[in-house]
């Protein structure tokens, strides 16, 4: 089903070629002077010089035409040569109709499907997630969905952090606590424990606090740096205890992503490629790409076109150790091999953005990658405080995400017990709902390379921008349907009528760029577009609601119509909301 604005194009365009001009002078773009009309044409303007003819003219001869023509209700020429548009009820509730019969709203990309493998997550094992994790799941999680509601085949990877120093301290903190365990034995023969000897929460601590004595002291750093070269090169004890570290710290992470609805297909991480690296570094020098500089293995990926400096691609440092840019490349290079995409998103702090530049180019550059594959970076900005500066605790320190989404649903319970007859489970239930369209919408709403201020008060209200907003619009929908339901009737069989006034028309008008605004959100990789389409929708529809009888209508044929519509507006609304990545309730 082609875009509204396409097939109003399209019409007009027809219109041109019968008042005796080209078609291409027919393009029609939404007002930017809604209190005129609700569509414009230019293309008088455009021709006058092409047919030696005064815009005027042109436009008033196109004006003539369409009167004869269905697709609008009012046409105008307007000095020097502009056509406002205004389109028919008639003709913008059949294409209505089109939508709510198909299974997308009609909705039909301009892209060409695609596989694609979506990096984002990021998250370190034996660390716990902590709130500048957010960005990158939700956005990473509605991008997911985006392209595969668009056709795409798509692999999304947590890309864990779960190998280098890191690991090595984590195994250097557990045998400081506990040096008696099998793991350190190095003439252990036997089966290892499947069970990991430390919890979560103790991993949690394990990690900063070894992290901190490496820094005062050397030679436990030497230890943790040995402990680190001993996993790699695949120690049985220390690849048994990693293993179990593992075990325990992905499981963490799933509940914590799971709720905030974020799931990944694949769990790998630097170590699944840290046998690939030495034949990739080997490709590399045989390839004459990478050279020795200043002791250290590099590809340079400088360009003649570069505006600022771009430093060469360090592959391996100059004591041959690996780095973040070599993982990175091994991890292109498995993926080429094991699916094939067509494109890979990397959502990643936007900070990020020279060192992904030199990776793509290193990639491209070594041919890991395919000429025509797609290499995109989509870098966001940090979620603050209301002091400008990224979100920190009350006492300075970095917050968990766990208790970032513990105290929005607080928040969130606290105002749904506020004058609403809802027993405390219940009210628990709808808060853990609604705080998460909170935290998501907030997030979602603003364009992925700003920072934004994350503010509590205004996410979780039920007025404005937000998400608890966009929910109980959807709710108040659903308590309409289901008492028209109760009262006898079948939604399912109600049919959508023409718009009887100007709130269901403008209603009308919104539910009708679906298509326009998911074409947007996939081509410019953008579910900010989602958030701003669904807030429109949602006023519009607040606007109809409360200048508009429903179930008190008399006319059942109208009534009928005006449930239809209803029920369109619900379905675009809660598939929408499921791309950003959250749900409605059934009350509120």
């Amino acid at each position: 089903m082609k875009k509204l604005l396409d097939l109003l194009t399209e019409e007009m365009g027809k219109a041109f070629e019968k008042a005796g001009y080209g078609a291409e002078l027919g393009k029609v773009t939404v007002s930017n002077r809604p209190d005129l009309c609700e569509y414009q044409c230019n293309g008088a303007m455009a021709g006058a010089k092409q047919y030696h003819k005064a815009p005027i003219m042109i436009a008033n001869e196109v004006a003539e035409v369409l009167k004869e023509m269905p697709v609008f209700s009012e046409v105008n020429a307007v000095a020097p040569g502009f056509l406002n548009l205004k389109l028919s009820e008639s003709y913008l509730a059949e294409y209505l109709k089109g939508m709510r019969a198909d299974e997308k709203f009609g909705f039909e990309p301009s892209m060409a499907k695609e596989k694609v493998v979506i990096d984002y997550g990021g998250a370190n094992v034996a660390k716990a997630l902590h709130v500048g994790h957010i960005r990158s799941a939700n956005i990473g999680e509605s991008v997911k969905r985006i392209f595969r509601f668009a056709g795409n085949e798509v692999i999304g990877d947590a890309h864990l952090g779960d190998w280098g120093l890191q690991m090595g301290l984590v195994i250097c903190g557990i045998k400081e606590r506990q040096p008696d365990l099998v793991y350190f034995d190095e003439s252990f023969t036997g089966e290892y424990p499947e069970e990991c000897p430390v919890t979560i929460r103790e991993l949690e601590e394990i990690y900063p606090a070894s992290s901190a004595k490496s820094k005062e002291d050397p030679e436990y750093k030497a230890k943790a740096m040995e402990a680190t070269k001993k996993l790699q090169d695949g120690v049985p004890g220390y690849r048994a205890l990693w293993h179990n570290i593992m075990k325990v710290s992905i499981g963490d992470l799933k509940k914590n992503y799971s709720s905030l609805n974020v799931d990944f297909d694949l769990w790998n991480g630097e170590s699944s490629v840290h046998d690939m690296i030495p034949a990739m570094v080997d490709y590399m020098k045989k390839g004459g790409w990478a050279h020795i500089s200043e002791g250290a293995l590099v590809v340079d990926v400088a360009e003649e076109t570069d505006t600022k400096k771009v430093p060469p691609c360090m592959i391996l440092k100059s004591d041959g150790a690996s780095l973040y840019n070599t993982t990175d490349l091994a991890t292109i290079q498995q993926r080429m091999r094991d699916f094939n995409p067509d494109r890979i998103v990397y959502i990643v702090d936007k900070r990020q953005e020279l060192y992904f530049e030199q990776v793509f180019r290193c990639a491209r550059k070594t041919e890991l990658v395919k000429p025509e594959t797609k290499l995109n970076f989509l870098g966001f900005g940090t979620m603050n405080g209301a002091d400008g500066k990224p979100f920190k605790t009350r006492d300075g320190g970095v917050m968990r995400l766990e208790n970032l989404i513990n105290d929005t649903k607080a928040e969130m319970y606290e105002k749904i017990k506020e004058g609403r007859p809802v027993s405390d489970e219940e009210a628990k239930q709808i808060a853990d709902v609604v705080a998460i369209s909170a935290l998501k919408y907030g997030d979602l709403s603003n364009q992925a390379s700003k920072d934004y201020v994350f503010d509590i008060d205004r996410f979780t209200s039920f007025e404005g921008d937000t998400g608890p907003y966009i929910l109980y619009t959807i709710v108040r929908i659903k308590s309409i349907l289901a008492k028209f339901v109760e009262n006898g009737g079948d939604y399912n069989k109600a049919q959508l009528g023409e718009a009887k006034n100007e709130f269901e028309k403008a209603l009308h008008m919104e539910i009708a760029q679906f298509g326009q605004i998911m074409d947007s959100a996939v081509t410019e990789i953008a579910p900010h577009k989602i958030c701003g389409y669904i807030y429109d929708v949602a006023n519009a529809f607040n606007k109809f609601y409360h200048e508009t009888q429903i179930l008190g209508e008399t006319d059942e044929a109208r009534k009928d119509n005006l449930i239809a519509l209803l029920v369109l507006t619900r379905d675009i609304l809660e598939t929408s909301i499921h791309l950003l990545g959250f749900e409605a309730p059934e009350r509120m």
